[in-house]
């Protein structure tokens, strides 16, 4: 994994010089162990999908000439070139880039560099911008290669035919990076922690799932419907790696790195299933109806769920009159129906749904749209009005915001837009403040939070009438409805004389001395599950802490709480560590 100095360093605004100057250094630093024998030197084929593997990748090199010159000699020449910022005509045993060019694939691989410095070396010098002349495709530069290796570390990218895997580089744009691109994009926004009415899920780096909280209908997936209060692991998924976690109203999805979609709680998956006759499904199941479809996300609305294909394609089922989510079949349809229309031709790379919408985020080579559709009242689909789009319509706005965004939350009446300069917009309903915009206001275009101006957001998420949004250090800001504590708030007094219609730093979180990176997203209508007590909230930390605040009486928290006791204000540690 990337040193945080490195990263620091490739985020940066350093030129294409500079960038190839480190890598240059870093190179160099593994000159003396190919002359000292520490590799083979010989070998004529580069393993593409070593790391994938789950082995220690055993590195081998291309066309080294073994030469006389002490190593020691030759890493003072690639130091002092590199300090004259040369690049241009290399020499062997001068400038190891030209050397040693399956050193630096290895470098530019195992640093997951970003596919933007990727294209900045390949505009540095002709060194990177060639042809490598390595497998799969020796017309390939080292940059290509790299992206193309990072892709292949991707059980998605892996599981694909040669066919399927030019179709989608073709549909991203005709480069390899452009591909890495979109699979990280759709990679930041799985939702690790979630937060549903009563209930939350957890999946752990491995691939593990824990559940905890009310499980009336099975939707914790323990194989009963017992409450737990404390996080328990779904033993019937061992074996099984869960990337993505989805929640509803007594049902929960999960998403498996084979892109099966496991069910269970209601025995509706279709949308709320508050039907008496509907079966509990206590234990996960796998959607048949999916089956011949590789699912990369899930999500669940209050009356529809929603899919998303590794092809970027859009499945939804029920709510399918026409004028709601674009089919013709009844409202209670459960198989997976295409939106297609202005989608046809559109890579989505992440899908949130909302109480009765669904947002999609599309992938484009020039940068990133946003569709939505579904009902619009309070002007929640933001295109300026408040009436409902029956087939997916893009949202124009954000163009003469000069916002490119990287993440969409479809809260329950509301939404927000992350982009990608840290500028963080909302739109839709505005009660309580959830807009951040200083009122109450329902908005029917996405505007920037002008509270948020100072701060880099990195991750944002919504709730029924709460808005989170966590700064590129760490810091969370809220705004919202405070009433059920939620919003991290600890005095109840603070809660009832404040204003949090502005963005307000949860000095709860802060005081943890703990960096945030994620808050749990939720859709659900806590009045239509009263009986599961007030909302709640999970913090993801950088160290692999989690924290709950908020109601709890059902357990949600990972504690049980005191007797007469329903919500929590100080952050309850939950005993599980995601890394």
């Amino acid at each position: 994994m990337i040193s945080s100095t490195m990263h620091a360093f490739f985020t940066s605004s350093c030129s294409t010089s500079d960038l190839s100057c480190f890598l240059l250094a870093r190179v160099s630093s593994l000159v003396p162990l190919i002359y000292t024998g520490r590799f083979t030197a010989r070998s004529k084929q580069w393993p593409m999908d070593a790391a994938a593997s789950g082995t220690s990748p055993v590195m081998q090199f291309h066309g080294i000439v073994d030469e006389p010159t002490s190593s020691s000699s030759l890493l003072h020449a690639v130091l002092e070139r590199s300090q004259r910022h040369c690049y241009g005509q290399e020499t062997p045993g001068e400038f190891p880039l030209a050397v040693s060019p399956s050193i630096v694939l290895h470098v530019l691989s195992a640093c997951k560099l970003d596919p933007k410095d990727l294209a900045a070396l390949e505009a540095t010098c002709t060194f990177f911008s060639k042809p490598a002349k390595f497998a799969p495709d020796f017309a390939l530069s080292l940059p290509e290669l790299a992206a193309f290796d990072m892709c292949q570390k991707r059980s998605m990218f892996k599981l694909m035919t040669q066919q399927e895997r030019e179709h989608l580089k073709q549909r991203c744009g005709g480069s390899w990076k452009l591909v890495l691109r979109y699979i990280l994009v759709r990679e930041m926004n799985c939702s690790q922690v979630v937060a549903g009415p009563g209930h939350s899920i957890v999946v752990t780096t491995k691939g593990d799932v824990h559940s905890f909280g009310a499980n009336c209908w099975g939707q914790l997936g323990l194989g009963d419907t017992e409450d737990r209060f404390k996080p328990c692991l779904i033993r019937s998924l061992q074996g099984i790696k869960i990337t993505q976690a989805a929640v509803g109203s007594r049902q929960t999805m999960l998403v498996s790195d084979t892109g099966s979609v496991y069910a269970f709680g209601t025995g509706s998956f279709v949308g709320a299933g508050f039907s008496d006759t509907a079966d509990h499904i206590t234990t996960p199941k796998i959607v048949e109806s999916l089956k011949g479809v590789f699912v990369v996300q899930a999500a669940i609305g209050c009356y529809f769920s929603a899919f998303l294909s590794r092809e970027g394609q859009v499945y939804t089922t029920s709510w399918g009159r026409a004028d709601r989510l674009g089919h013709s079949s009844d409202p209670s349809d459960a198989e997976p129906r295409l939106l297609s229309g202005p989608l046809e031709d559109v890579l989505v790379a992440q899908i949130s749904a909302g109480n009765c919408y669904l947002l999609m985020l599309a992938y484009q080579p020039t940068g990133m749209t946003v569709y939505s559709v579904g009902c619009g009242l309070g002007g929640k689909l933001g295109h300026g009005c408040k009436s409902n789009k029956g087939t997916p319509k893009l949202i124009e706005h954000f163009r003469a915001l000069s916002f490119n965004p990287v993440s969409v939350a479809a809260g329950t009446w509301h939404a927000a837009a992350l982009g990608d300069d840290g500028r963080v917009c909302t739109w839709g309903w505005g009660y309580t403040g959830c807009l951040g915009h200083g009122d109450e206001e329902c908005k029917a275009l996405p505007t920037v939070v002008q509270g948020l101006s100072n701060v880099k957001a990195v991750n944002i998420s919504t709730g029924e009438y709460t808005t989170f949004v966590v700064s590129d250090n760490g810091d969370v800001y809220s705004f919202g409805s405070a009433e059920s504590l939620n919003l991290g708030f600890q005095e109840d007094e603070e809660a009832d004389g404040a204003d949090f219609s502005t963005p307000n730093i949860v000095e709860s979180l802060k005081a943890l001395n703990d960096k945030a990176v994620q808050i749990s997203r939720t859709n659900s209508s806590y009045w239509l599950n009263s009986e599961m007590g007030y909302p709640h909230t999970l913090a993801l930390m950088e160290s692999g802490r989690l924290y709950a605040f908020g109601g709890g009486i059902k357990g949600q928290l990972g504690v049980k709480l005191s007797e007469g006791q329903e919500r929590v204000q100080n952050p309850e540690r939950v005993p599980i560590d995601i890394c």
